[in-house]
C-alpha cells in the first residue's frame, strides 16, 4: 500500500497532446520515443464554407506547403514570360483544377505520413476535439457525437489558429479565408483580399502572379510587426505585378453570393465619411487568426489564456499557470507564429519533460519569409525596433538596391530588389537585423540566420568571399550607409 502511494495516481497516458500540427506532433513523437505512453487528439472544425482536413495541422494542409506550391506555380508563370527574352517559345496557359488537384495530392500524402509515423511510434491518435472536464481528465468527442474519456500525468496544447471574419452580415456565407483557397474546386476570378498581413499579401501575389486581376484593401500599414520600409517595398512589387491597393477602407457588407458568382462590396473609409462600391467574384479575408483556446475547457482547470488576445501566456519552460499542462505553437503569448519554431519547441519540451533534458527553445532572432512573388526575409530587428532598443545613433544601417543576373536578360526591374543589414555600433558592428527582398529570399535568409545566431559581424561579411554571380553575395559588399546619403540605385533596362 505504502508503495502504491508513492507511485500518486495511475492515468491512462503519460502525455495528451491536444493539437495534430507541426508543434504537438513533434512534441508527441520525441515523447515517444523517450518511451512514453502518448496520445494525440486532433478535430478539425470545417471552416463556414464547410473546408476540413486531415492529420498535421495549419501548415501541412492550408499553410505553408500548399502556399508555397501556389508560390511556385505563380513564379513559374513568369518564367514561362522571362524564357522568351532566352529563347523559348510556348503557348502560355495555366489550369487551376490542375494544379489544385497536384497540390491536394501532396498535401493528402504528407498528412498520411503524419499517420504512420504515429502509428510506427506507438503514439496513439484519436480524430476528436478535447476538452478538459476536470483536472488531468480530458473528454474527446469524434464528428458522430460519441464521447470517450481519457486522463493523463501531463498535457499540451498545441490547436493553433483560425482565420478571423468581419463580423459582419454575410461575411461567412459569401467570403473565403486561406483555409479554403488552396483546395477551393473553382477558379475564384476577380478576387478582393481583405487585410494587409503576411498572409494577406502571400495570398494576392500568389493570385495575381497565376494571370488574375486581384484588388488588396488594407485598414491600415503593410505587414504590421515587420520592417516598414521593407513592407512598403513589398507592396510596391506587387503593385508592379499589378496588384490595387484600396488604403483606409474596410469593407461592411458583401451581397450577391456565387461559386464564385459576383460579390457587391460595400466600404466605408476609417477616415471620414467616404465610401466606396466594387463587385467582385470572390472575397478573401486575411485580417487575422485567432488562437483555438476558448472551447478547451481550460477554464474548468485554472489555465490562464489573455482576455485580450485569447493566447496562452507561458513561462521560458512553455508551462502554463497549471503545473502539469503547457502549450507550443501559435497559442502562445508573444511568441512567433512559424511551424519551425513550434517545431522546436515542441521536441524540446518533450526532451524536458520525459528526456533529462534542460534546452529551452530560443525565441530571439527567429527567421522567416514573406513568399510573396518577390520574396522578403528577415531575421532579428526591424530598422524600427533597432532604434527603439539600440537608439538610432548607435546603429549603422548599409544597405542596397541590387540587380539579380538572371532578370537581366528578362529585363526585369533593376531596383526591385533590396538588401539590408542593421548593425550595433556598440558591439563591433554585430548584426542585429538582416533583411532581403529578392528571388530565393527564403534560401538566402537560412544560412544568414544561423551566421546571426553565431554573432556575425559586418567585418565577417566583408571577410567572407562571395558566391558569384548571386544574390546572396551582396551581403559580402555592402559599402553604403543609409546615413551617408549615397545613391543605391542600380544602372539597367
Amino acid at each position: 500500500m505504502q508503495q502504491l502511494l508513492q507511485q500518486g495516481p495511475a492515468y491512462d497516458y503519460d502525455l495528451i497532446v491536444i493539437g495534430g500540427g507541426s508543434g504537438g506532433l513533434a512534441c508527441a513523437q520525441e515523447a515517444a520515443v523517450l518511451g512514453r505512453k502518448v496520445m494525440v487528439l486532433d478535430f478539425v472544425v470545417p471552416s463556414p464554407r464547410g473546408t476540413s482536413w486531415g492529420l498535421g495541422g495549419t501548415c501541412v494542409n492550408v499553410g505553408c506547403v500548399p502556399k508555397k506550391l501556389m508560390h511556385q506555380a505563380a513564379l513559374l508563370g513568369q518564367a514561362l514570360t522571362d524564357s522568351r527574352k532566352f529563347g523559348w517559345e510556348y503557348s502560355q496557359q495555366g489550369d487551376w483544377a490542375t494544379m489544385t488537384e497536384a497540390i491536394q495530392s501532396h498535401v493528402g500524402s504528407l498528412s498520411w505520413g503524419h499517420r504512420l509515423a504515429l502509428r510506427e511510434k506507438a503514439v496513439t491518435y484519436v480524430n476528436s476535439y478535447g476538452e478538459f472536464v476536470e483536472h488531468h481528465k480530458v473528454k474527446a468527442t469524434n464528428e458522430k457525437g460519441q464521447e470517450a474519456f481519457y486522463t493523463a500525468a501531463k498535457f499540451v496544447i498545441a490547436t493553433g489558429e483560425r482565420p478571423r471574419y468581419l463580423g459582419v452580415e454575410g461575411d461567412k456565407e459569401h467570403c473565403i479565408t486561406s483555409d479554403d483557397l488552396f483546395s477551393l474546386p473553382y477558379c475564384p476570378g476577380t478576387t478582393l483580399v481583405v487585410g494587409a498581413s503576411y498572409v494577406a499579401l502571400e495570398c494576392a501575389g500568389i493570385l495575381a502572379g497565376l494571370g488574375l486581376d486581384v484588388t488588396v484593401m488594407a485598414r491600415s500599414v503593410l505587414l504590421r510587426g515587420f520592417d516598414q520600409e521593407m513592407a512598403e517595398k513589398v507592396g510596391a512589387s506587387l503593385q508592379q505585378l499589378g496588384v490595387r491597393f484600396l488604403r483606409k477602407f474596410v469593407p461592411v457588407e458583401q451581397l450577391e453570393k456565387g461559386l464564385p458568382g459576383r460579390l457587391k462590396v460595400v466600404a466605408k473609409s476609417t477616415e471620414g465619411p467616404e465610401t466606396m462600391e466594387g463587385v467582385y467574384n470572390t472575397v478573401l479575408l486575411a485580417i487575422g487568426r485567432d488562437s483555438c483556446t476558448k472551447k478547451l475547457g481550460l477554464e474548468k482547470i485554472g489555465v490562464n489564456i489573455s482576455e485580450k488576445t485569447g493566447k496562452i501566456p507561458v513561462n521560458d519552460e512553455e508551462q502554463t499557470s497549471v503545473p502539469y499542462v503547457y502549450a507550443v505553437g501559435d497559442v502562445l503569448e508573444g511568441k512567433p507564429q512559424l511551424t519551425p519554431v513550434a517545431v522546436q519547441a515542441g521536441k524540446l519540451l518533450a526532451r524536458r519533460l520525459f528526456g533529462g533534458r534542460s534546452e529551452k527553445c530560443d525565441y530571439v532572432s527567429v527567421p522567416t519569409v514573406v513568399f510573396t512573388p518577390l520574396e522578403y526575409g528577415c531575421c532579428g530587428y526591424s530598422e524600427e525596433k533597432a532604434g527603439e532598443v539600440y537608439q538610432a545613433e548607435n546603429l549603422n544601417v548599409y544597405h542596397t538596391l541590387f540587380w539579380p543576373l538572371e532578370w537581366t536578360v528578362a529585363c526585369r526591374d533593376s531596383n526591385a530588389c533590396y538588401a539590408k543589414i542593421i548593425c550595433n555600433k556598440l558591439d563591433s558592428d554585430r548584426v542585429i537585423g538582416f533583411h532581403v527582398l529578392g528571388p530565393n529570399a527564403g534560401e538566402i535568409t537560412q544560412g544568414f540566420a544561423a551566421a546571426i545566431k553565431c554573432g556575425l559581424t559586418k567585418q565577417l561579411l566583408d571577410d567572407t568571399i562571395g558566391i558569384h554571380p548571386t544574390c546572396g553575395e551582396v551581403f559580402t559588399t555592402l559599402e553604403i550607409t543609409k546615413a551617408s546619403g549615397l545613391d543605391v540605385t542600380q544602372k539597367g533596362c
